[in-house]
């Protein structure tokens, strides 16, 4: 939600093309749109730009204000607060459904609102068709045929629209670079809309005891200590054999779409059931991503209603009565428990072993307890992703892993030389072992780099002494890394060396090379050899068996 550009509100009865219509206007597929009524529940919020003017858009539900079931209530309670704030607002219509009594009541109800408004008559796709939009004249208000899906007309709306709206100065990429993109992600109805709206501190999201009521992505962007958090409550993942609507399936499907969006992950999880089978897999989606995830895990304080309960019933259960005034197996436990949290710290890992860094955090979404701590977690989280190590550091811890531990056979042990980090948010480190570098790559460089004299095995093999082992590392670093050119490398590796090695061109040239045509073999003993093929094993670059 931007609270610096004119607001341009999409509202009408269910089905008549208004998240199509904030598709096109966005440029985006935030919205899912079928043909399935009431889709959209939730505000969906976008920005747009037309001619120099930026704008924001905002999708709403299909209204039906006589309804009084929970959801339909909810949606209007939700249109109602986009429209407060609205600068202008667009009235959705189908053309072949005609003018409707439900697009009339909802003409009076948007005219007794006082915000300018005008009608959007969709579905109105070749020009022959624009007589259909004859019909909404009656309302009073501007009409423009148009079709939202192939954008016939969307041009004359927007400029009727922008038409008093500020030219911007910038585009305000820099602001949005800076915001921390953070995904509220889990299973359905584990409270991830609850948490948006104690996050938010306002009722952003429909929050209901229907499992699957969030359908679209929310997104909502919070300042708070001169930081800007950019919040996605996804809807609920769920496995593909449980989902039977186009809805669900593309729900689901969007939010892991989402899930790409962002850096940080808060995998929020039913600490009153504990963590499931479906709550790993949905934590393996945003480790894939490379998200960085913290484990919230919500209902903490039903969890703690059903540790005093069993506290209560144990003593029956073993057929004993706690004397009166006996305390010690009703022990009152509190969220700030340490022994409990401790040990329910212990169940979750062992769920989630592969996550055993990331942060866990018990709380109450829907009473705001230890909320506020998440804001301090998601700092910390988000400056490590940022984090970059210094490839000294690196390789030094790199001498003291144990790669011998590594489940390869021992004919092919794993070695790896160099390693580097090329990027952070997500870090992303490379590993550089030689068998990485195609065998016609390695003669490419022995004819640039002469100094690379490879000695054959009686099989046929190519074998690299100890000190062009680092050379060749050294000339991937330079050419893949930093990005020299072949010359800037031999100069290179000339200063290095402090010599003209860098610059021969002829082996002959090369200090204490072998003359050409002389076979270098017989100067190198049969032990140096076989030493050779054990240690240097992984160097081989033409195997028979390949």
């Amino acid at each position: 939600m931007n609270h610096t550009l004119p607001s341009i509100v999409i509202v009408g009865r269910p089905n008549v093309g208004k998240s199509a219509l904030f598709n096109r206007l966005t440029g985006t597929r935030r919205s899912i749109v079928t043909d399935e009524p009431g889709i959209t529940r939730d505000r969906i919020y976008g920005t747009a730009a037309w001619r120099g003017r930026s704008f924001e858009i905002v999708d709403t539900g299909g209204l039906l204000p006589d309804d009084r079931a929970a959801i339909p209530r909810e949606i209007l309670k939700q249109a109602q607060t986009a429209i407060a704030a609205a600068t202008a607002l667009v009235l959705v219509v189908d053309a072949r459904a005609g003018a409707t009594p439900l697009d009339l009541e909802l003409a009076r109800h948007v005219r007794r609102t006082g915000k300018p408004f005008v009608v959007a008559v969709n579905k109105v796709d070749t020009l022959r068709q624009q007589d259909l939009a004859a019909p909404f004249y009656e309302i009073g208000a501007e009409v423009f045929p148009l079709s939202a899906e192939h954008g016939l007309g969307v041009d004359n709306l927007l400029d009727t629209l922008t038409r008093d709206f500020p030219l911007t100065e910038g585009d305000g990429s820099g602001a949005t670079n800076l915001e921390v993109q953070v995904a509220i992600i889990g299973r359905p109805n584990v409270g991830k809309s609850t948490l948006l709206n104690q996050l938010a501190g306002a009722e952003r999201s429909i929050v209901s005891a229907e499992p699957g009521t969030t359908r679209d992505a929310v997104d909502t962007v919070v300042f708070r200590g001169g930081r800007s958090y950019r919040f996605i409550d996804t809807a609920g993942i769920r496995r593909k054999g449980k989902t039977n609507l186009i809805a669900e399936k593309l729900s689901v499907i969007m939010a892991r779409r989402h899930l790409e969006r962002a850096d940080i992950a808060l995998l929020v999880a039913d600490a009153a059931i504990g963590v499931t089978a479906g709550d790993a897999t949905i934590a393996g989606y945003a480790q894939q991503s490379g998200r960085s995830v913290i484990v919230v895990m919500n209902k903490w304080d039903l969890a703690l209603e059903k540790a005093q309960e069993a506290a209560q019933e144990a003593p029956k259960q073993r057929g004993k009565r706690p004397r009166e005034g006996q305390t010690r197996n009703t022990k009152q436990f509190s969220a700030d428990s340490p022994p409990l949290a401790a040990e329910y710290e212990v169940l979750i890992r062992e769920k989630l072993k592969f996550l055993p860094y990331a942060p866990i955090l018990f709380i109450s979404a829907l009473s705001g307890e230890h909320v506020e701590k998440l804001y301090a977690l998601i700092d910390r989280v988000a400056e490590a992703r940022k984090r970059r190590i210094s490839t000294g550091e690196l390789n030094r811890w790199l001498a003291g892993v144990d790669l011998a531990r590594g489940t390869s056979p021992a004919a092919h042990r794993v070695k790896i030389y160099y390693m580097t980090q090329s990027s952070a948010s997500p870090p992303t480190f490379i590993v550089s072992r030689l068998t990485d570098t195609k065998a016609f790559v390695l003669r490419y460089w022995e004819t640039e780099f002469p100094m690379l004299q490879p000695v054959k095995s009686p099989k046929g093999h190519r074998l690299y002494r100890r000190k062009d082992v680092d050379t060749v590392l050294t000339i991937k670093r330079l050419l893949y890394d930093e990005g020299f050119t072949i010359a800037g490398a031999r100069r290179h590796l000339r200063d290095l060396s402090d010599g003209p090695i860098g610059l021969a061109s002829r082996p002959s040239e090369v200090k204490g090379a072998p003359p050409p045509h002389t076979d270098a073999r017989p100067n190198i003993s049969r032990k140096v050899l076989l030493d050779l093929r054990d240690s240097l094993r992984t160097f081989l670059t033409l195997l028979e068996t390949e």
